[in-house]
C-alpha cells in the first residue's frame, strides 16, 4: 500500500512535467518559426501608381508602377457600399468578428474537402488573404497555410478591421497587370468604384478567386459566369434581391479592357517624371475643361488638313492657374507626333509680338492708338518689308494698324524703341525669345524672327489680362504660394491700351466682335498659326499646324487659329468677364485731341532712308540709336545687338575708346557682356569714317 501511494504521485508528477516539457517544446518552435518567418509586414512597403489629378480630385492619368503593374491607392470610403456588403457577405460574413482565422469556415472547408474530395472552399478569411498578399508564398501547401494563419494572428493584433480591409481593397489580383479594386473598377468598367451596378460589384467580388482564368479581357464567358455565381449565391442569402439578381444577370459583362483615363496626358508626363514614384501630384486643371479642349483640337485639326495638329492652353488670369493643357490632337497619333509636347514646342510667332512692340511705344509716350502713322515702302539696308496682302495703306491710326496687323509701321516703331529693349522687357517678364547663335534680337523679330512657345505667348498676354503685371504659370496645386515673382512688363496704361485696341480687331467668320482682346499670328511659309485672346477672367492660347514644321499652304492665324480661339472662349461656359476699366492717368483721346508730338508718328533719323544702305556714304549707328535706353535681359551673359548702315566694311565697334568688336564685316554685330552705365560708342568703317552714338545700359 505504501509503495502504491508513493508511486501514484511521482508517476502524476512525470506525466506533468511532460507536458510542460511538451508544451514548451511546441512554445519553442512556434517562437522559432515566428522568428524565421521576420516583421509582420503590414503594407508599408507597397509601391502604388504615380497619379495625377484635377483639380477637383479627379483622375487625370494613373501610371504604372515599377513592377510593371496598375496598382492605385484606394481605401472603402471610395468604394460602393454595396460592394463591401457583397465582398464581406460572399468572402468572410464573420470579418468583423473574428480575430484573424474562422474556426467554422476551416472546419467547412475541411468537412467539403473529404466529402467532394478536393478543395470547394479555402476557408481563408480576407486577412489571410491579405497576408497572403502582402507575403506571397507560391506552393500554397499546408505549411504555408499555417503561415498565412501566424500572420492573420498578428495582422489583427496590429491592424483595425478597416486597415485590413484598405489593404484588401488595394491589393486583391484582377488578372494581367491589374491590382486593387479601382484599378479593376477602371480597366472593366472605365470608371471610378464609388458608383457600382450589382452585376459590377458581383464580378469584382468574383475575379480576385481566379484572376487569371476569369480575366474578363481573355475568357468573358468563364468571367460572367462566375459573376452570376455570386449573384445567386448572395441572392439565396437575401444579400441581394430577386428583382436587383434578375436585373444583375441580364446586365452585359465586360468584354475587355478599357483604356486608363489620359487626360492632359503631356502635362501629366512632365509632372510625374519629376515626382517621387506612388505621389498623387494635384494639378489645377479643370477636367471638364481639358475634355471639352481636347475635343475642339481633334475636330478642327482633322477639319483643316493632314497631318495638322493643334495645341490649346487656358489660363486663369488672377492666379496664372493653368485649367487646360492640350499638347497635341491625340496623345496616340503618330501622324501628328501626338507623344510631343506641341505647347512646349519652339516655334516662329508669326506677328503675335507685335503688341508688346506698342505697348513699349506707348509706355515712352512715342505713340499713342490715335496716333497717325505711315504704311509706305519703306528699306532698312537690304530690307524691305511687305505686309501680308503685298499693299501698303497709307497713313493710318496705331490703332488700325495693330488690328490690321501692319508690317511697316510695327517695324517703325520697333526701330524706335529697339529690339534688343522688347526682347529684355519680355525676358524680365520670364520669357526668353530663343535666337540663332551668337546673334541678337533685330527687327524681324517683329514679324516672328525668333523662336517662342505656346506657353510663352500664353505668359505674355496673361500679363497683358493683369495690366501688365506678369505671373508665372502655375500648374500644381502645391505651388500657387511659391509662384515666382516677375518684373512689370508694361505699365497698367500700355496694357490697358493694348487691351482695348485688340477687342476690336477683326473676327474670324460667324463670331461675336468685343468681347475678348485677341491677336492673331502667322508664321514665314503658313508653317505656324496662332491665336491669342483675353477676357476679364481667362487667357486662352492657340497654335496650329504640322509638328514637324513643314508648310501648310493657305492656313493663316485668322482663319485657321482664331475660330479654335472663339470656340474654347464658348466652352468655357457662362457670359464673358468684360475687360476691366482704364487704370488712372490714361489718355483717351481723339486723334485731334492729342499733343502736337503725339498727333503724328515722325520716325526722323530712323534708318529708312536708302542712301544709308550704300557703302559710299558715312557709317550710321542704326542701334542702338543716340540717346538710348537700353534694357538688357538678367541672364548670365547679357549681349547688345549693333547694327550699322552705310560705310564701307570691315567694321571696328568701339565702347569708351575699347574695341569691342574688331575687324566685323557684317553690318550686325553682337556686343558680349556690356557692363551696366553710360558709354560712347563708336564704330570705324575700312575706310577711318567714324559714327557716335551716347547710350545708356541697365
Amino acid at each position: 500500500m505504501t509503495r502504491r501511494r508513493v508511486t501514484w504521485p511521482l508517476r502524476l508528477y512525470a506525466g506533468l512535467l511532460l507536458v510542460l516539457l511538451a508544451v514548451n517544446a511546441a512554445g519553442f518552435a512556434v517562437g522559432e518559426v515566428l522568428r524565421r518567418m521576420g516583421p509582420v509586414p503590414l503594407g508599408e512597403a507597397i509601391t502604388y501608381s504615380t497619379l495625377v489629378t484635377g483639380r477637383d480630385g479627379r483622375l487625370l492619368r494613373p501610371f504604372l508602377t515599377r513592377d510593371g503593374y496598375w496598382r492605385l491607392p484606394v481605401t472603402a470610403g471610395d468604394v460602393d457600399d454595396r460592394y463591401l456588403r457583397m465582398l464581406i457577405a460572399y468572402e468572410d460574413k464573420r470579418f468583423y468578428s473574428h480575430r484573424g482565422i474562422d474556426p467554422a469556415a476551416l472546419a467547412r472547408a475541411a468537412f467539403q474537402a473529404l466529402r467532394h474530395g478536393r478543395v470547394v472552399s479555402g476557408g481563408s478569411t480576407l486577412t489571410m488573404q491579405v497576408a497572403r498578399l502582402l507575403e506571397p508564398r507560391p506552393r500554397r501547401s499546408l505549411a504555408d497555410k499555417l503561415a498565412e494563419m501566424i500572420r492573420a494572428l498578428q495582422i489583427e493584433q496590429r491592424l483595425s478591421k478597416q486597415q485590413i480591409l484598405d489593404l484588401y481593397l488595394a491589393l486583391a489580383p484582377y488578372g494581367g497587370n491589374v491590382e486593387g479594386l479601382r484599378a479593376a473598377s477602371l480597366a472593366y468598367f472605365g470608371k471610378e468604384p464609388a458608383r457600382l451596378s450589382t452585376a459590377e460589384s458581383a464580378l469584382l467580388v468574383a475575379l480576385p478567386q481566379a484572376p487569371e482564368s476569369r480575366r474578363p479581357d481573355r475568357y468573358a464567358q468563364v468571367a460572367r459566369a462566375a459573376r452570376d455565381r455570386v449573384i445567386a449565391r448572395l441572392a439565396r442569402a437575401g444579400i441581394v434581391n430577386p428583382d436587383q439578381a434578375q436585373a444583375a444577370v441580364m446586365e452585359h459583362a465586360p468584354e475587355g479592357r478599357e483604356p486608363f483615363p489620359l487626360l492632359a496626358a503631356h502635362v501629366a508626363e512632365r509632372l510625374a517624371a519629376a515626382a517621387p514614384p506612388g505621389t498623387v501630384i494635384a494639378t489645377t486643371i479643370a477636367p471638364d475643361l481639358q475634355v471639352a479642349l481636347e475635343t475642339l483640337a481633334r475636330e478642327r485639326a482633322l477639319a483643316i488638313g493632314s497631318g495638322v495638329a493643334a495645341a490649346i492652353l487656358a489660363v486663369d488670369n488672377r492666379t496664372g492657374e493653368v485649367r487646360a493643357h492640350v499638347g497635341g490632337t491625340g496623345y496616340f497619333d503618330r501622324q501628328r507626333a501626338g507623344q510631343l509636347d506641341l505647347a512646349a514646342a519652339l516655334r516662329s510667332p508669326g506677328s503675335a509680338l507685335k503688341p508688346f512692340i506698342y505697348g513699349l511705344a506707348f509706355e515712352d509716350g512715342l505713340v499713342h492708338p490715335e496716333t497717325l502713322i505711315d504704311d509706305r515702302a519703306v528699306r532698312y539696308g537690304a530690307y524691305a518689308p511687305e505686309n501680308f496682302d503685298d499693299s501698303f495703306h497709307g497713313t493710318v491710326t496705331v490703332r488700325t494698324a495693330l488690328q490690321q496687323s501692319l508690317n511697316v509701321p510695327a517695324l517703325q516703331v520697333l526701330n524706335a524703341i529697339g529690339p534688343d529693349r522688347l526682347a529684355a522687357r519680355l525676358a524680365n517678364a520670364g520669357v526668353r525669345l530663343a535666337l540663332p547663335r551668337n546673334a541678337g534680337p533685330g527687327l524681324a523679330v517683329g514679324l516672328g524672327g525668333a523662336g517662342v512657345r505656346l506657353t510663352d505667348l500664353a505668359a505674355l498676354y496673361l500679363a497683358l489680362a493683369r495690366n501688365g503685371d506678369p505671373v508665372t504659370l502655375v500648374w500644381q496645386q502645391d505651388q500657387r504660394k511659391s509662384a515666382k515673382t516677375l518684373r512689370r512688363l508694361l505699365e497698367p496704361q500700355a496694357a490697358w491700351m493694348i487691351g482695348d485696341v485688340l477687342k476690336g480687331a477683326p473676327t474670324p467668320p460667324n463670331a461675336l466682335g468685343g468681347q475678348i482682346a485677341f491677336k492673331t499670328g502667322t508664321s514665314y511659309g503658313y508653317r505656324d498659326a496662332w491665336a491669342i485672346g483675353y477676357d476679364g477672367a481667362t487667357t486662352i492660347a492657340v497654335w496650329v499646324g504640322r509638328p514637324d514644321g513643314t508648310p501648310v499652304p493657305g492656313v493663316v492665324g485668322r482663319m485657321a487659329a482664331a475660330p479654335i480661339l472663339f470656340e474654347a472662349f464658348q466652352r468655357l461656359g457662362g457670359a464673358r468677364a468684360p475687360l476691366g476699366p482704364a487704370p488712372a492717368g490714361t489718355m483717351i483721346a481723339r486723334t485731334g485731341e492729342l499733343p502736337a508730338a503725339l498727333q503724328r508718328f515722325r520716325p526722323g533719323s530712323l534708318p529708312e532712308i536708302a542712301s544709308l544702305a550704300r557703302a559710299d556714304t558715312p557709317p550710321a549707328i542704326a542701334f542702338p540709336p543716340d540717346g538710348a535706353r537700353i534694357e538688357l535681359s538678367q541672364g548670365a551673359d547679357p549681349i547688345l545687338s549693333l547694327k550699322v548702315l552705310g560705310g564701307t566694311p570691315p567694321f571696328t565697334w568701339l565702347a569708351d575708346g575699347v574695341p569691342v568688336v574688331p575687324g566685323e564685316f557684317r553690318r550686325d554685330a553682337v556686343w558680349d557682356r556690356p557692363a551696366p552705365g553710360f558709354a560712347r560708342l563708336s564704330v570705324i568703317d575700312a575706310r577711318g569714317k567714324t559714327a557716335t552714338a551716347r547710350i545708356r545700359i541697365e
